[in-house]
């Protein structure tokens, strides 16, 4: 299986960097929005001197190191110092409980932690959680306080016997947990071979040179950020900024406007609130415009329109705009469509490191609905394919899927059928190659009468709402029901809540889920049909890419 790219000469991490250093070493690297990026030859010397930190502390090939921290230029730095002599380091998704973190750094038996000043005090019992010592990352030196002092001592005084080591292609890499909607937090083993070879893959689907621009916004622990936002711009020696913020409408518009990015990723999330209150709500406000939306041809016009204003909104040069992680809205996607928004659906999960299909850029090949044909290197098949609709198990082969899932074989073995991966996807695939997911196997509900119900395809029908947040779909004494959860600020407005009693909103409310739920089940085949909708006041637990853990909501 071959890769289009010179100078390197085999597939891990430390041979990656260092082409990228010889071919792009006067190439602006990372930076903060606002301030100056530094270059990939600062970089490089960042990477050295931290693995020299390391090693002097007695961290060697095969050591679990972990990274926790929100996004930063040094996020790389670290990953890289710790992958690049075959240390495995485990990053740590920011928005873990800090139990969870707990139980991460323990079961990963890690011995050594990089940590920002945001998560120290996530980790002061550090003795106890096994960790030998903790890396600032801000300014990469050692934390004496959060270190064990014996272990330094004892460093010290011996004199390191670390010899420089390579890694190897099937090296562990990467251990990452995953941040489940079932509630189950798995350690993903990635090789050095898994992640390098999914960000080769990515130059079928879009064309990328040292003078892009790549704005980051999702965290860096999660496998799609990790591979597609931070290795492949490396690979290709473009630029990375990161927002310092949490990163809110308002903090976005700013970067958009000093970054000017010409790539990004994203989860459907952001572009659906995007699309609900900076375009919809537009075309809603005003009476003309709200009837001639929905006429066709008309609403083709006022996309395509709104497709430049918002182009313009990103900063003018956005011509890569990766959305992965759960899926979008239909009525969202056609928007893009129409708008000729540069857009691509990926569809990964991190077992298989993460690149599995997504759309092309380059030839301009999307389908509605579709997460796009196989990226490079990568076979999927359907397995138990339904005979009317061809929908069955995903299952994916390829070089970048996982070694698998750390100190549990049984759990590894349940995924693995010989080369193939089953993803616990079900989808199908046309007849040009496109694949279709049709949801979780997990989530999929039985009708009376044996029917396949998929809750995230009427979900993603409610939420075309402009009133709707998000919509949970489930069963219930053999019925189906639909949490809701509804924008209040526009509630306020519609019913005037400041100038009628709470009784009244309350009943207000009531009767629009009634209407709203009546208008849907028009729209749904008559076996998935929802009986009732319940109000969800409070917002739904979410996964770090913002999918509904549903198990907490279970009936």
């Amino acid at each position: 299986m071959k890769y289009p790219y010179e100078n390197l000469q085999n597939y891990t991490l430390k041979a990656m960097l260092d082409r990228t250093i010889e071919l792009y070493a006067d190439a602006d690297a990372f930076g903060n929005v606002g301030e100056s990026a530094f270059k990939y030859s600062e970089f490089d010397n960042l990477v050295k001197k931290t693995i020299a930190l390391l090693q002097e502390n007695d961290i060697s090939k095969g050591d679990k190191v972990v990274l926790l921290s929100e996004n930063m230029p040094n996020w790389a730095v670290a990953y890289f110092a710790v992958t690049y002599f075959g240390g495995v380091i485990v990053p740590i998704l920011p928005d873990f409980h800090p139990s969870d973190i707990h139980h991460i750094i323990k079961h990963s038996q890690a011995k050594a932690i990089f940590v920002s000043d945001k998560f120290l005090s996530t980790i002061e019992e550090v003795d106890e959680a096994g960790l030998k010592f903790a890396i600032k990352l801000e300014n990469l030196t050692l934390i004496e306080e959060l270190s064990n002092p014996s272990y330094l001592s004892k460093i010290k005084q011996k004199i390191s016997s670390n010899k420089p080591t390579i890694p190897q292609e099937d090296d562990m890499a990467a251990l990452i947990y995953t941040s489940g909607t079932t509630g189950h937090s798995k350690g993903v083993m990635l090789s050095h071979k898994n992640l390098v070879t999914n960000a080769l893959s990515a130059f079928t689907k879009v064309d990328i040179k040292k003078d892009d621009v790549f704005l980051s916004i999702l965290p860096l622990a999660h496998t799609f950020e990790c591979t597609v936002g931070l290795l492949v711009p490396i690979l290709h020696g473009a630029s990375i900024y990161y927002v310092k913020k949490v990163p809110t409408p308002s903090v976005l518009l700013k970067a958009f406007a000093i970054v000017k990015p010409t790539m990004m990723l994203s989860v459907p999330l952001v572009i659906e609130k995007i699309y609900k209150n900076k375009v919809l709500s537009k075309f809603n406000n005003s009476f003309i415009l709200g009837h001639l939306y929905k006429i066709s041809f008309f609403r083709k016009i006022l996309n395509r329109v709104a497709g430049k204003k918002l182009i313009e909104t990103f900063g003018g040069r956005i011509r890569f705009f990766g959305i992965g992680g759960a899926g979008i809205s239909p009525f969202v996607e056609q928007f893009l469509i129409e708008a000729e928004f540069p857009y691509i659906i990926g569809y990964g999960l991190s077992e298989t490191s993460p690149l599995i299909a997504g759309g092309s850029i380059l030839d301009k090949k999307i389908k509605a609905n579709s997460t796009g044909t196989p990226f490079h290197g990568v076979e999927i098949k359907i397995k138990n394919k339904d005979p009317k609709t061809g929908t069955g198990e995903i299952l994916v082969k390829s070089p970048s899927v996982m070694l698998g899932y750390y100190k549990d074989e049984e759990q590894t073995k349940a995924v693995m059928d010989g080369e193939w991966f089953l993803t616990g996807d079900l989808g199908y695939i046309d007849s040009e190659g496109f694949l279709f997911i049709s949801g979780r196997s997990k989530n999929v509900i039985i009708g009376s009468g044996g029917e396949n119900i998929y809750p995230e395809q009427i979900e993603a029908t409610i939420n075309q709402n402009a009133v709707v947040l998000d919509s949970l779909v489930m069963e219930k004494d053999s019925k189906l029901i639909a949490r809701v959860h509804l924008d209040y600020e526009l509630i306020d407005t519609m019913f005037k809540a400041d100038k009628s009693t709470d009784a009244k909103v309350r009943e207000d409310i009531t009767n629009f889920l009634e209407e709203m739920r009546v208008d849907i089940n028009t729209k749904l085949s008559s076996y998935s049909r929802l009986n009732k909708f319940i109000q969800q006041i409070e917002p739904f637990t979410k996964t770090p890419t913002k999918k509904i853990k549903r198990y907490l909501y279970a009936e």
